[in-house]
């Protein structure tokens, strides 16, 4: 299967998406610390990203003529920052929206499904129009915006198109799902809420659904408060475990009267994160990459770090993030350091053969504007899966025609 990857970044969700069996067509991204990752990466023959077509430069000004294979899978996450509860929330007013170019982009290419990737902040209410307006151009990619016409103008003639339907079967639509998502629920040792809105395309009739959640943070606290077995799992001792916290008493309560545990696994937390580093201010920690101690943290209101032993906050890649402070571990006595960028890679579920490129505010805000690895898996997968079932159905389709016809 192949695929095209948009707004690349570091390449979390490409990663993502070559683990789950596709090949990437092109990888395109603009900033050049990003880049260089990659290209440092392949460079030290990393396996995963080694033939990674990468194309440094705005995705608007790609030649798309030069992708003459079929594409199976659009994949990319639009910048972030007019819709991001940090930013300044222009949305549609903002230059760096490109939603506009990533519907273009299908346009064009016309895979057969596409996942798209945006912060929670999208789904807010100032935005509700918008978001809308974003979900109903993918689903109608052939019909844009005409010349000197206002977002909100071409909004109503694409609810029109939707009333109506008269556009189905005749020109290129897809069947469109968004999903408000916390990554924490998949094993990522992060409360990191995205949205991601997935496409199909119509002719292909697939009917998909979001992965179900395979972790919970009350099975975490079953095995923390319960029976203990967090603890056990880190080797610490009853005389060094911390206490519980009072608020979670009445909770814990019920979870220890049950008869069966949580079907599900226990959220990863900090703790399981980075299990295996040393302190980075140690000996055997200045010996592993990216993993470099750096002074200066401190809490002040709004910014009071993760607690070790609970998923991280989500990472952050603007002011708030970097140098604001918000990225820092809080350590069971109450002290607090920044997260080195391999302890922040562990977090975004970057393997360790990963390195990044770059000063340390430049990385983390790579890292701050990833998406999880692994939730990148989790995603592309089930897509991955419907495509080739459909795929499988099809070619079983014609070989019973074939035999008829014999």
């Amino acid at each position: 299967m192949k695929a095209v990857e948009l707004f690349a970044g570091a390449g979390g969700l490409a990663m993502g998406v070559s683990l789950a069996g596709f090949k990437p067509l092109a990888v395109v991204e603009w900033d050049k610390w990003a880049c260089d990752t990659v290209r440092d990466n392949q460079a030290s023959g990393y396996p995963l990203i080694a033939d990674w077509p990468l194309h440094e430069g705005d995705v608007r000004h790609f030649d798309w003529s030069g992708i003459s294979e079929s594409v199976d899978l659009v994949a990319g996450g639009p910048p972030c920052q007019p819709f991001s509860m940090g930013g300044k929330h222009k949305a549609n007013d903002d230059s760096r929206d490109m939603f506009p170019a990533t519907v273009d982009i299908i346009r064009r290419l016309r895979p057969k499904a596409f996942i798209v990737e945006n912060v929670k902040g999208l789904t807010r209410s100032t935005f509700a129009n918008y978001y809308q307006y974003i979900l109903l151009q993918l689903e109608f990619p052939e019909l844009p915006s005409r010349k000197n016409e206002e977002w909100f103008d071409h909004f109503l003639r694409l609810q029109a198109q939707r009333s109506s339907g008269g556009q189905r079967g005749k020109k290129l639509t897809y069947n469109v799902t968004a999903t408000l998502v916390n990554a924490a629920n998949y094993g990522i040792p992060q409360k990191r809420e995205r949205v991601f809105i997935i496409g199909f395309r119509s002719d292909l009739n697939i009917e998909w659904s979001f992965p179900r959640p395979t972790h919970s943070y009350d099975r975490l606290l079953h095995d923390q408060w319960v029976t203990g077995d967090y603890w056990k799992r880190h080797d610490v001792p009853a005389a060094k475990r911390p206490t519980m916290p009072a608020a979670l008493a009445a909770r814990v309560k019920k979870l220890a009267a049950k008869n069966d545990l949580p079907a599900s696994l226990p959220w990863r937390t900090v703790r399981d994160a980075i299990v295996g580093l040393p302190d980075p201010q140690t000996a055997a920690g200045k010996k592993i990459a990216n993993h470099k101690f750096q002074p200066g943290a401190k809490v002040y209101p709004g910014h009071t770090g993760s607690p070790l032993d609970l998923p991280a906050k989500t990472l952050k890649a603007g002011d708030h993030g970097v140098p604001g402070g918000e990225n820092m571990l809080v350590n069971l006595d109450g002290s607090v350091r920044y997260f080195t960028i391999r302890e922040s890679a562990r977090i975004q579920t970057f393997p360790d053969g990963f390195h990044f490129h770059g000063s340390w505010s430049e990385t983390m805000r790579q890292l701050g504007n990833a998406v999880p690895v692994a939730l990148g898996h989790v995603v592309a997968r089930s897509v991955a899966e419907k495509l080739i079932r459909n795929e499988m159905k099809h070619l079983a389709e014609q070989m019973v025609q074939m035999k008829g016809v014999a």
